[in-house]
């Protein structure tokens, strides 16, 4: 098969395309013919060697990615033949593997897909949309009275985060950085779409609420745009952060909180862990939505597995949109 490879800790341009032998499934597993596998921006860290959240630095060589969706082709021993030919898709945990034309996995971290719901889809949603639902969790956007302000609306987290607060009926401001992806933004239903690189983003904002503060902010940018994003909050007001920055960390200390009542939390890391039935059933919780119309990811035109470390170098340069898929 074919796979992509990284011999070293660096660039983008360390990802390599080659040819490696087949992997086969041991007891309790299945093997997978890729059709989608996800790129998130963890394994553009990892790439660097950089510690990865609670992914640790992996031994090289190495291949990257963590999800995938695809054909079972494949079983182990013990394991029911009846999983042959289903369409599933699965995290790979701390294993990686996914950039890649096969997989293994346990049989337990599978979910059966729909015939109706794509694979790019799929694959968008069992990562990124499990964090989304632990961020859901955690924000407890309300209708009517919430003023949600979604910076990196155009993302993959961020456009699942604009539509369920249009669905939930809170009035949403999604900010993202370009007009491109402020015009995807807009067609997901944000009340007010605006690009924050632009001077005096938050006048406009502010201007276009006609007087309404924001009561949430979920911040997946960091840096200047997520501060300039907490200081769009109004009294009571709470931030959730996500997103790692690519600049400076944005800064607010214990006294901008206390001057007007803030609480801030972060969405990932333990927050994530510890969601009420793991991240199995934040999985799960992703997979209904997708399957019920309830959120349908953004997803960017997709990379064929051989341009990895194009897709690589889009994501970290903030030129895609959505999630990034790779297609072998």
């Amino acid at each position: 098969m074919h796979a992509i490879r990284q011999h070293a800790f660096g660039p983008a341009e360390n990802l390599r395309y080659e040819e490696v032998a087949d992997p086969h499934p041991g007891p309790g597993q299945v093997r997978i013919a890729v059709a989608a596998a996800g790129v998130h921006l963890v394994d553009t860290m990892i790439r660097q060697g950089v510690q990865g959240g609670p992914f640790p630095r992996p031994e090289l060589p190495m291949t990257p990615g963590r999800e995938v969706a695809g054909v079972v082709d494949e079983i182990g021993a013990d394991v029911d033949p009846v999983w042959l030919g289903r369409r599933v898709v699965t995290h790979l945990g701390m294993a990686g593997g996914g950039y890649a034309e096969l997989a293994v996995r346990e049989v337990e971290s599978l979910h059966v897909l729909p015939e109706d719901v794509g694979f790019e889809a799929a694959v968008a949603m069992i990562g990124t949309g499990r964090t989304t639902m632990a961020i859901l969790r955690i924000a407890g956007m309300t209708p009517d009275d919430d003023v949600v302000v979604v910076t990196s609306a155009a993302g993959g987290i961020g456009n699942l985060l604009v539509q369920r607060g249009r669905t939930v009926g809170a009035t949403v401001v999604g900010a993202a950085g370009s007009a491109a992806k402020v015009e995807k933004v807009r067609a997901l239903g944000a009340a007010v779409a605006v690009d924050y690189t632009t001077p005096d983003w938050t006048t406009a904002v502010r201007d276009q609420l006609g007087g309404r503060e924001a009561t949430l902010v979920l911040d997946g940018a960091g840096g200047r745009y997520g501060r300039e994003a907490f200081d769009l909050l109004g009294s009571g007001g709470r931030i959730v952060m996500y997103g790692r920055p690519f600049g400076p960390e944005h800064r607010f200390t214990s006294e901008d909180l206390f001057d007007r009542a803030l609480s801030a939390t972060v969405g990932l890391g333990p927050n994530l862990l510890k969601t009420p039935g793991g991240l199995r059933a934040l999985e799960e919780e992703s997979m209904t939505a997708l399957a019920g119309g309830g959120l349908t990811p953004l997803v960017h035109a997709p990379f064929p597995l051989a341009e990895a470390a194009a897709a690589h170098t889009a994501l970290e340069n903030r030129r895609s949109y959505g999630k990034v898929v790779l297609e072998p």
